[in-house]
């Protein structure tokens, strides 16, 4: 006989959330049609007036050929007009497009490009270490760069997912596929070999032209959005964020996820491992539910890597200082930087609490990694950061840190992803003699990236005893280099000047840094570069750009794994 009795709890949940993302959906679809048309209005209205005269659909490019109103407005917002013009201007029926339409078009070229990039990388062997080994780290940031195009692509074309489309989404993941190909780059000038970088300028100068385009393309689309009063975060949307099911999000609830580990690793043997990366192997890949792996007490000598498709990982130590994760790879040693990492993490909601990640090498090593992130919706709760210079490497993607201690060196803090230190302890330590102390090294390239390093009600104290050691908050790696520290103390070991230019005796005017509110008898201002990029002081609105909720889009997604946060200022 049928039973009629109230549905369970997680019944309940699963019919409230299909109905609300009908809902969602229907007003998305509404929403996208009005907006499309408003768009196309807007980018009419705007070649109208510039040129002064009536709009029609196409115009001359004064080589013969026309080019639609809707092409031209998107590539006037690019930084690279000509590659757009030759690039998104071939598509096909271009005039019939509209700009959500031709965004599109520039994601997918750009992911041909990527791919054909990515052929030519493999096929170039090397017999020197250093080429070879950098080489081997571009093979691996490109295949990253082209697996997050073609997903941002699935994402766009599946109207039925439950991944989001929002404008942030896409900023995010753009940006990301510039990094990658950046930190490439990087790694080839690293090698020092002329015609090794020649030849990664050469073969990536289309593709980096392209991702950008495409990523000023989405961020104008998203200010259109934002102007006409529409949800820019829903743009593109049909549902939920990339969140772990419920069934998933009850289990972080647990007082003790210990308890409820599915994976424990010990090294007496008392689990069912006894080393992390063997642990990681039994995790089922792109798993939308929480896989809690238990690394109990010991020092765990060995290089993890979170791959890519090991998806909403949580990982679980006895303490930040019982259950460290130990290693020694390092740039003098051979080994190019984005690979010196003890741990490395690329799978998407990845969450680590109560451990310690060291590297060894020590300062005379110069570039060794602790810990490098390249996953998005990534949080790290009471962890250890252990090393000299580069101990933590937030790449790309959105990430979160609450109640962390860092230690290190020169650029310690460092990267381009959009990431969130909050209540965290950052402690500078001795260096290699005549080195001087840099906090932070932010890597923001395009102005459109939605990056940056925001810390937000932390401590910088000194480690050591550095009164004969300059210590300064950072320096810019980038013409877009972007560092906020709000509401922090700082002690008086802090350089009055605060800040140091990577070369030369200036800092770009590009540059975005800014302290705020900060206290603490290093917190003066009074004495800071007088640089263009640098302010001492933000209005309310501005300082909120910097924090969880709207940096890195935290509301949506941070409620889930149960760590504290503040959303705003």
């Amino acid at each position: 006989m049928a039973s009629y009795g109230k549905l369970d709890e997680h019944e309940q949940a699963k019919l409230e959330a299909s109905r609300r993302t009908k809902k969602r959906i229907a007003i998305i679809a509404i929403s996208s049609i009005v907006l499309v048309c408003i768009v196309v209005g807007a980018v009419v209205g705007t070649a109208a007036n510039s040129s002064g005269k009536k709009p029609s659909s196409t115009e001359g490019n004064g080589n013969g050929d026309s080019i639609s109103v809707s092409v031209k407005a998107v590539c006037d917002v690019t930084l690279h007009k000509d590659k757009c013009l030759e690039t998104v201007g071939s598509a096909p029926n271009a005039s019939t497009l509209n700009p959500e339409e031709l965004f599109n078009y520039a994601v997918q070229i750009t992911l041909t490009e990527l791919t054909k990039v990515l052929n030519g990388f493999s096929d170039n062997k090397h017999t020197d270490n250093a080429t070879s080994a950098a080489m081997g780290a571009c093979v691996e940031l490109i295949e990253l760069a082209v697996d997050q195009l073609n997903e941002t692509m699935t994402s766009l074309k599946d109207h039925t997912t439950s991944s989001t489309k929002s404008v942030a989404d896409l900023r995010t993941w753009l940006s990301s596929v510039e990094t990658y190909q950046e930190t490439c780059m990087e790694a080839l000038v690293e090698a020092n070999n002329p015609n090794t970088t020649t030849f990664g300028e050469t073969h990536l100068k289309n593709s980096t032209e392209m991702t950008s385009n495409a990523l000023a393309i989405i961020t104008w689309l998203g200010k259109i959005a934002d102007s006409i009063k529409l949800n820019h975060r829903r743009l593109l949307a049909t549902a939920e964020a990339d969140l772990p099911m419920m069934s998933a999000r009850g289990l972080l609830e647990s007082s003790d996820l210990r308890k409820i580990a599915n994976i424990v690793v010990a090294q007496d043997g008392s689990g069912k491992y006894r080393t992390i990366s063997e642990a990681l192997v039994e995790v089922e890949e792109k798993n939308e539910k929480r896989t809690i792996i238990y690394v109990k007490k010991g020092v765990y000598v060995e290089n993890v890597r979170v791959e890519k498709k090991k998806w909403n990982v949580v990982m679980v130590g006895d303490g930040q200082s019982k259950t460290i994760v130990s290693g020694g790879l390092n740039f003098i040693d051979g080994t190019p930087t984005f690979q010196t990492a003890t741990f490395a993490v690329f799978g998407k909601g990845f969450m680590a609490r109560d451990m310690g990640f060291r590297n060894t090498a020590g300062p005379a090593k110069h570039q060794a990694v602790a810990l490098m992130v390249s996953a998005d919706l990534s949080v790290f709760y009471r962890c250890t950061m252990d090393a000299f210079q580069d101990t933590m490497y937030a790449h790309a993607q959105r990430q979160f840190y609450r109640e962390c201690d860092i230690f290190g060196t020169v650029d310690f803090i460092f990267g381009n992803a959009a990431v969130v230190f909050q209540n965290c302890n950052i402690l500078p330590r001795r260096p290699m003699k005549g080195q001087q102390n840099t906090i932070t090294a932010q890597g923001k390239k395009d102005p459109n990236q939605n990056t940056g390093i925001s810390i937000h009600n932390c401590t910088i104290l000194p480690l050591d005893d550095l009164t004969d050691v300059q210590t300064f908050l950072g320096r810019p790696w980038k013409d877009f280099s972007t560092t906020v520290i709000m509401k922090s103390f700082m002690d008086g070991f802090i350089n009055p000047k605060g800040w140091l230019p990577w070369v030369g005796d200036n800092a770009p005017d590009t540059i975005f840094y800014a302290e705020h509110l900060n206290f603490g008898p290093g917190a003066s201002t009074k004495n800071r570069v007088k640089w263009r990029g640098l302010r001492t002081f933000l209005t309310k609105k501005e300082a909120n750009r910097f924090t969880v909720k709207p940096f890195i889009d935290g509301k949506k997604w941070l409620p889930s794994t149960k760590v504290p946060f503040k959303s705003d200022f």
